[in-house]
């Protein structure tokens, strides 16, 4: 189960629960009901027949865990493309301004890089600065209703 602040399984629990549905296999292999099934492994009938479902689809290999969920990366490589295109300023990209936004920067990663990732995601990879010098003419900042905060690129990669 994934929650919305990032969290998830552990990989021991996410061990556990595969040992769970390859057992589960083994009563499917069997003939025993979901029910029964549910009952031995203390967990919900639903589960059950989604994990006999996808038996019968894959077979045990289909049953087995496909990996820890975890956010998707930005290689060095990927990394060098999005600091060239940031180096080219939001008017570049069709913004009307000079501010990096975190709604911005999510933009250009998607269009350029072809990644999705979260606002959330993208203040984590790149660590906000209050000083970045994104002020208007007045001094003040200048923020608008898509802005988390103002982001600016730093050496390395989260």
């Amino acid at each position: 189960m994934r929650y919305p602040q990032g969290g998830g399984l552990t990989s021991e629990r996410q061990a556990f629960r595969e040992a769970l549905r390859l057992e589960a296999a083994g009563w499917f292999a069997e003939g025993l009901t979901n029910q029964v099934i549910a009952k031995r492994l203390r967990v919900s009938e639903r589960s059950v027949q989604r994990w006999r479902r996808t038996w019968r689809e894959g077979g045990r290999r289909a049953l087995r865990s496909s990996g820890p969920m975890c956010r998707p990366k930005i290689g060095p490589e990927q990394f060098a493309v999005l600091e060239a295109e940031l180096d080219k300023g939001p008017i570049a990209h069709g913004w009307p301004d000079q501010t990096w936004t975190l709604a911005r920067i999510q933009a250009v990663i998607r269009r350029r890089l072809r990644v999705s990732l979260s606002i959330a995601a993208v203040y984590l990879r790149f660590p906000r600065d209050a000083g970045s010098g994104d002020r208007g003419s007045d001094g003040s900042h200048e923020r608008s209703p898509d802005d988390a905060c103002t982001a600016k690129i730093s050496a390395g990669v989260a």
